[in-house]
């Protein structure tokens, strides 16, 4: 992936925010839903936790490399190093560690609808915590994105017997998520956004280490084309593009209306699992498309 410049990811009031083009958005919503077929890939051939470990260690690294590639490498001080790191351990460690945990007993299909319900989670909360207003536009959009969400996984999900653990695990993966977005608005970290990501992979991979030693087994892991290849994708497009992509957006938009955009994960997760792992889609969820780009569109055009 070609390396993008540096940017300052400074947060600005949400009726200030520059907005985003649709390129960096479409961009990020494509390499963000691919993660679940990659995943699904990857986890048959490596315990999670692990897989998660090396992806961070490698992504990380790889990222403050094009940082001190492009001259602006610089370690952050006190309060901004520690805010990064413990946004690490939101954004990667916790969210995708719990997340992906759950996947292992519970359906992929499952774990999209519950991590989906974070954009209204946000909107609720961004008020409160971030002071954004939470206008009626705003709001028939995220009421109509969930509307979408559900209608898309509802034939997946009725009759099926899912996991009480694994639910329990995606869901504190959605509630990290859903810190990590607040938090991220919150404490407006200011270092570059190759930087301050960097500092946040080896931050996960840092706090994963110690459980993946404990309660995973790296014999379990098996050497093959599609755990490298799936590997690879996840490191290159999804942690650095992906992440990259995400924190740029966050930045130039309020929580609620950078969040909407995970109410698109199910639907393109859905595309993806049909093109790479030959997963049946349904009418039902190319209706429930519908509802979910007009509730973006709401939650995220600016007022006029």
């Amino acid at each position: 992936m070609k390396a993008m410049p540096s940017l300052p990811a400074t947060v600005l009031p949400a009726d200030a925010a520059p907005g985003v083009s649709l390129l960096p958005i479409a961009a990020f919503c494509f390499l963000w839903s691919s993660a679940f077929a990659a995943a699904k890939i990857a986890v048959r051939d490596c315990p999670p936790l692990t897989l998660l470990t090396i992806r961070f260690l490698i992504a990380g690294a790889l990222m403050l490399g094009v940082a001190a590639a492009s001259g602006r490498w610089k370690l952050p001080a006190g309060r901004e190093l520690a805010s990064l790191v413990l946004l690490g351990v939101l954004n990667n460690a916790l969210y995708l560690g719990l997340s992906w945990s759950g996947m292992t007993t519970v359906s992929s299909a499952f774990t999209a609808v519950l991590i989906s319900t974070n954009p209204l989670l946000i909107g609720v909360l961004a008020g409160p915590v971030l002071g954004e207003r939470l206008n009626w536009r705003k709001m028939l959009g995220l009421c109509l994105g969930l509307a979408g969400v559900a209608l898309v996984l509802r034939s997946r999900l009725s009759g099926m017997q899912e996991d009480l653990h694994g639910t329990l695990l995606v869901t504190g993966g959605l509630v990290a998520l859903v810190a990590g977005t607040l938090l991220y608005k919150r404490l407006k970290p200011t270092s570059g956004l190759w930087t301050s990501t960097g500092i946040q992979s080896l931050a996960g991979a840092a706090a994963l280490l110690p459980f993946a030693l404990f309660s995973e087994n790296i014999g379990d892991a098996r050497l093959t084309a599609s755990l490298f290849w799936s590997m690879a994708y996840m490191i290159v497009a999804v942690s650095m593009g992906g992440y990259y992509l995400w924190f740029m957006i966050l930045g130039r938009a309020s929580a609620t209306s950078a969040s909407a955009l995970h109410f698109l994960m199910p639907p393109l997760g859905l595309l993806f699992g049909w093109l790479v792992l030959r997963e049946p889609v349904s009418w039902l969820d190319l209706l429930g498309i519908v509802p979910i780009a007009f509730g973006i569109w709401l939650a995220t055009r600016r007022a006029e």
